[in-house]
């Protein structure tokens, strides 16, 4: 297998047909698909969308790319957006600008896929928001950063419904600003971001004032109530760094390293320690509320738009209600430059929570309709109670 080209710098996502496109890089104007295994491409594809938008320092590396409900792939890239038809690699519509700065490497703001919410019998349409955060209001935030000059990293948040007739911005503001961060899913469909940094750029060495604040962004609840600042770390991540969801529900934090080459004494040394994080929803008095999925009654391999059991029992002495229990479908990412590729998450379509015996319930739910909505391959699955994530358990849909 090989691509043509140069890939440096690019964003890959699955296709409905297991594919995996891969768009933009340096100086790559241009997106393929990976062939099969011992093929190559004759050529990429030539996009025109970003030769317009680059500018003196690109702004447009590491593209957001998402598949969308519809089967048309979202790509963002400094401040616009674009649905392609991936079958005939045509541009089916231009989403408005994202006004305020740039979004995409190097000025490097964070972006997610939110969580797809599924329905009871897979019936209507599934709507796809794409959450953005962060980045520099400067075109040329790279090579100010280059002489000395950091400017404050953008403190704003844009969430458009893609899959609307006529898509717009709304806009929110978190609570510091931030680059170079990582956003997260979280199993509960909360969002989690941290790392980065509040002024400069990515780079070797062109960002100051790491931003050590984790915040939670709740994207069920109203504008101006969705962020929640958490414990702050004491380790800066800045450049390099990485954060990965864990199977227990805690976020993996490594990395960080703003220099060419392993070196512990510069401002921001070469950081080897990793943390785990803990959410809010591992907090030891919310224990009683986690369910335990039991994976014996639990299948492991799914078909699509199939009515499924999935089995778990909790220590909470009321009676479960069935609207504080969510089931949900993880893809963990493959995550560089604070770019999370092909993160996905799933709310699945809930018939019935019954009861079956002391403390174990049994819940009626339906597997995603198909692969667009649900590419096939490894999910983690979780039951969220009242917000409180079970530990996952690996299944496969194909």
């Amino acid at each position: 297998m090989c691509l043509c080209g140069e890939n440096r710098y690019a964003t890959q996502a699955q296709m409905p047909d297991g594919k995996m496109i891969v768009v933009g890089g340096r100086d790559a104007h241009s997106y393929e698909f990976i062939p099969p295994e011992g093929q190559h491409n004759a050529a990429p594809i030539k996009f025109d969308f970003l030769t317009q938008t680059t500018d003196k320092d690109e702004n447009n590396l590491y593209p957001f790319v998402y598949l969308s409900t519809d089967g048309n792939v979202f790509i963002f890239a400094n401040n616009r957006a674009v649905l392609l038809n991936p079958n005939t690699n045509q541009i089916v519509k231009e989403l408005p600008p994202l006004q305020g700065g740039h979004r995409n490497y190097p000025a490097s703001g964070q972006s997610v896929l939110l969580p797809l919410k599924l329905h009871s019998g897979n019936q209507g349409n599934v709507a796809a928001e794409v959450l953005i955060c962060g980045g520099s209001a400067h075109a040329d935030s790279y090579t100010k950063a280059a002489e000395n000059v950091f400017y404050a990293a953008l403190q704003d948040c844009g969430r458009m419904r893609i899959t609307d007739p006529n898509p717009v911005w709304k806009r929110d503001l978190m609570p510091s600003p931030r680059l170079m961060g990582d956003m997260s899913l979280l199993p509960s469909g909360e969002v989690l971001i941290l790392s980065g940094a509040k002024r400069g750029s990515s780079g070797w060495g062109f960002a100051r004032d790491p931003n050590f604040t984790p915040v939670l962004y709740n994207p069920r609840v109203k504008r101006g109530e969705r962020f929640r600042e958490l414990a702050p770390t004491t380790i800066p991540r800045m450049y390099h760094s990485t954060a990965t969801v864990l199977q227990d529900g805690r976020v993996l934090v490594a990395g960080s390293n703003t220099n060419n080459g392993y070196i512990y004494d510069a401002m921001f040394p070469t950081e080897l320690r990793a943390e785990k994080f803990s959410p809010p929803y591992l907090d030891p008095a919310l224990e009683k509320f986690k369910p335990q999925i039991d994976p014996a009654a639990t299948p492991e391999k799914l078909g699509f738009n199939q009515k499924i059991a999935v089995q778990f029992k909790v220590n909470q002495v009321e009676p479960v209600k069935q609207e504080n229990i969510r089931v949900t479908m993880y893809v963990p990412a493959f995550t560089t430059h604070s770019v999370s590729m092909n993160m996905r998450l799933l709310d699945l379509g809930l018939e019935a929570v019954k009861p079956n015996g002391p403390g174990v319930y049994s819940i009626d739910v339906w597997t995603p309709p198909n692969t667009t909505i649900a590419p096939t391959g490894y999910y983690l699955l979780f039951v969220v109670n009242q917000g409180v994530p079970s530990e996952g358990i690996w299944v496969q849909i194909k």
